[in-house]
């Protein structure tokens, strides 16, 4: 097939002028619909950085279990209390494509996309396909809240 135009043939049309799509055209839908998809697995964009939240209050300590955790969509961060009094605070963004984790539970903060878990003592990899850990953010309790320091 070529691209240049048959006379008589529109723009798009096919090498032979029957009116059919043009391999650019095709070409060009399929990069479009490419690029839907991966925008699509991202579930809202990146993580947020830590001069994104730094002085901002993130959870509140009630809202934490201990042994447990909390996913905070807005922020993009997950918090968890590992241990009693101890607060630790991650990106909820997944490495490995970008998904939104979805809960904290048994001790691992989970991937909903394509079953990665991570370790809510330090964000590290349980179980892939992910295959580098949760950034994390530092954090501290500042009365009754949970501080990106």
């Amino acid at each position: 097939m070529s691209d240049e135009l048959t006379p008589g043939a529109s723009p798009g049309a096919g090498s032979a002028g029957t009116g059919g799509i043009g391999r650019r055209t095709v070409l060009c839908g399929m990069g479009a619909v490419g690029a839907a998809a991966l925008a699509g697995c991202a579930s809202g964009g990146g993580e947020k950085s830590v001069e994104d939240l730094r002085g901002r209050e993130i959870a509140k300590v009630a809202d934490i279990p201990v042994g447990g955790g909390k996913v905070y969509g807005e922020d993009k961060v997950v918090v968890t209390q590992p241990a009693q009094g101890e607060f630790k605070a991650f990106t909820a963004v997944c490495p490995h494509q970008g998904c939104s984790v979805d809960k904290v539970q048994n001790g691992l903060i989970r991937c909903p996309c394509h079953g990665s878990e991570f370790k809510a003592e330090d964000g590290s990899v349980q179980k892939g396909p992910a295959q580098t850990p949760l950034k994390e953010y530092p954090v501290q309790v500042k009365g009754d809240g949970i501080v990106v320091t």
